[in-house]
């Protein structure tokens, strides 16, 4: 049988389980040097026991400690360890544990369970002269080669086990918080290199993040801090669960961050860092990435504004004096928050990470102090303008506040607000989103126009088009507070040729609207099954329609599109769209302005649980029909405290 090398034979492309603890067969031969001996050692005198064997940090000993196995045997006084290929026969998976005294046999079961135990007992007992040495050496230089020797022997070993890689960082992470002072700046990036192929797979202890932090502070430039540090920080941001318990966990991202401002293209160190992070496809497979990488940039930064003067810069003196390179290098506190900074607006660069961001900048994370200091707000307004220019609802609708009437994004970049400092662009490219989208609606304009009546028509009168739109929107959706504003928004349209254009076009449709209202027509109608959005409409341009009371739609191919149409006829009482197409889009704006409906049936349509929580508004209602709808118990409650009016609800075949 070959051997690779001082720990064991060479076991090819075989991999064996590290064994703790098994039962195996045993028999102690003792040296031939009296009579005695040469007797019991005879082939006829021999005798085999079976015990359950443990393999310990420092001995093998038995759970049945008798007969062969009355003292267990230390790792130290074992000499040699090998496989016999033949003993007797019929025993042709032996295995030899050469002592001082004599030899100790095991006897497996076949020849793959006898290399297993074979290679258990050379792990453990390499890993236990590995650890007395590292632990009593006083001299660097053997420091260093024992530490390199035995992660050589753990990437090259044909053991499997947690504690393959676990046992070799433990005893690191013992050693350098005893003996940090002993370990110069050179063995710093020995020890480094040694360790990182370790931490791929596996989750660096306490003691030897703060030995990495330590190095990220002291030798920035250092190269091992990108290319052996990078792996490691990946794993820890896979794979953390809780940074309040694992502080040091946080500290060396934190401090690795930093490390990368002193780069000489720390724009592209951050970037390339960033896109490693997220990984080469279009979708990060890592949900806890950003997350995590998120908190610690927002811990950061906020720790920047804790003391409410720290807008003023100090110096933080590197301790790079101790470093290779012999340089002294000034970090300012104002490049410790944008280097942060800098990576959130790297994140924001990612489409599918804009949901989760968005989500989590929400409500501002962020003290006040730092709302009215120029270096944040105007390096934000990148990620505030990703969000305001990205199709999907979640994201843009991030830029407002969080409840209404609560101030968010959309409050401090309005000309008026305290983060402004470009005119109004950035708050006019956040308008220009919502109204052309899921905001087009009289709840959203309620909830903002005593904030930002002001604002828009200040942008409305210097030739802004959206906040002109905006003004009119607010004008024909009845939204502002008095005649006063009435009066200032008709006035400001009308000096404004786009203004005046939009204006003439909501008078032509306030007049059609006035018409369609005015009494006549039947009370009731029902329209055939195959109608659809665009019968919807035709029905309501055919004449005045002001005495009906009740529509039904059943059946028919209408969706949320038609709530549009409906909401023309704010005064219809019974409304049934029982097996339409009919979602949450729609319901949400019949829920604005249709508050006189006294019957609603939604059976087997498009709405959600969430949608239904909008029926609130609705306090006339007396008939609900949810029936078939995703209708929860904790909706259900809420629709039953809310509507006053309520006699009957139809719930059948939902969770509630």
């Amino acid at each position: 049988m070959g051997f690779s090398g001082a720990y064991g034979p060479d076991c090819g492309e075989l991999k064996y389980k590290l064994i703790h603890e098994s039962g195996i067969q045993i028999c102690r031969i003792n040296h031939a040097n009296t009579v005695v001996n040469k007797i019991l050692n005879l082939k006829f005198m021999r005798r085999w026991e079976t015990h359950q064997l443990v393999l310990g940090d420092t001995t093998i000993y038995s759970r049945n400690p008798q007969g062969y196995m009355e003292c267990p045997v230390p790792y130290g006084i074992i000499h040699d360890i090998h496989a016999l290929s033949r003993w007797e026969a019929g025993q042709n998976a032996c295995l030899r544990i050469v002592l001082s005294t004599g030899s100790v046999l095991l006897q497996a079961g076949n020849v793959y369970v006898r290399d297993q135990w074979l290679h258990s007992l050379l792990w453990k007992r390499a890993i236990h002269r590995f650890k007395k040495l590292i632990c009593n050496t006083t001299k660097p230089e053997v420091f260093m080669q024992e530490i390199s020797s035995m992660i050589e022997l753990t990437l090259t070993t044909c053991v499997q086990d947690q504690d393959i890689c676990q046992v070799p960082l433990e005893i690191v992470s013992d050693i350098l918080s005893q003996n940090a002072d002993m370990i110069n700046s050179v063995a710093h990036e020995s020890i480094i290199m040694a360790v990182a192929p370790l931490l791929e797979n596996n989750q660096p202890s306490p003691e030897i993040c703060s030995f990495f932090s330590k190095h990220c502070r002291n030798s920035p430039r250092s190269k091992v801090v990108i290319e052996m540090f990078t792996p490691v920080i990946h794993r820890i941001l896979k794979h953390n669960m809780d940074f309040g318990k694992n502080p040091r966990l946080q500290a060396f991202v934190r401090d690795f961050i930093l490390a990368m401002h002193y780069k000489d293209d720390h724009d592209f160190a951050f970037k390339e860092f960033v896109s490693i992070m997220h990984g080469p496809s279009i979708e990060c497979p890592h949900p806890r990435v950003l997350p995590n990488l998120v908190a610690i940039c927002l811990a950061s930064i906020a720790t920047f504004y804790q003391d409410s003067n720290r807008c003023r810069l100090r110096e933080i003196q590197c301790e790079d004096s101790v470093s290779s390179t012999g340089d002294e290098t000034v970090l300012h506190e104002l490049d410790v928050m944008t280097s942060f900074v800098k990576v959130l607006q790297l994140t924001a660069d990612y489409d599918d990470w804009l949901p989760s961001l968005s989500g989590m900048l929400l409500p501002i994370p962020f003290p006040k102090v730092a709302m009215t200091h120029r270096p944040l707000t105007s390096r934000l307004k990148y990620i505030i303008g990703r969000f305001a220019s990205d199709f999907r609802c979640e994201v843009h609708t991030a830029v407002c506040g969080v409840r209404d009437g609560k101030a968010g994004w959309l409050d401090l970049y309005c000309p008026s607000g305290p983060a402004c400092d470009d005119e109004g662009q950035l708050f006019s490219l956040m308008i220009q989103k919502l109204i052309s989208c899921c905001c087009r609606r009289r709840r959203f304009l309620l909830s903002v126009t005593p904030r930002l009546f002001e604002p828009v028509l200040l942008l409305a009168l210097n030739g802004n088009v959206t906040c002109t739109e905006m003004l009119c929107l607010m004008l024909e959706l009845d939204v502002l507070e008095t005649e006063e504003q009435e009066m200032q928004v008709i006035q400001a349209l009308k000096s404004i040729d786009e203004g005046q254009i939009m204006y003439d076009a909501l008078c032509e449709r306030q007049l059609a609207l006035r018409q369609l209202q005015e009494k006549g027509g039947p009370k009731s109608l029902s329209l055939p099954s195959k109608s659809t959005d665009v019968d919807v409409a035709k029905l309501f341009s055919a004449g005045p329609l002001g005495n009906l009371e009740s529509l039904n739609l059943a059946f028919t191919h209408v969706t949320s599109g038609c709530a549009e149409t409906l909401i023309k006829l704010p005064n219809l009482k019974q409304l049934n769209l029982w097996s339409t197409q009919f979602g949450d889009g729609g319901l949400e704006l019949i829920t604005e302005h249709m508050h006189e409906l006294e019957s609603l049936n939604l059976c087997e349509t498009q709405v959600t649980d969430d949608g239904l929580r909008c029926l609130v508004d609705l306090k006339k209602l007396n008939h609900l029909n949810l029936n078939s709808t995703p209708l929860t118990t904790r909706t259900f409650r809420l629709l039953t405290g809310n509507l006053p009016e309520l006699k009957t609800m139809d719930t059948r075949y939902t969770d509630a």
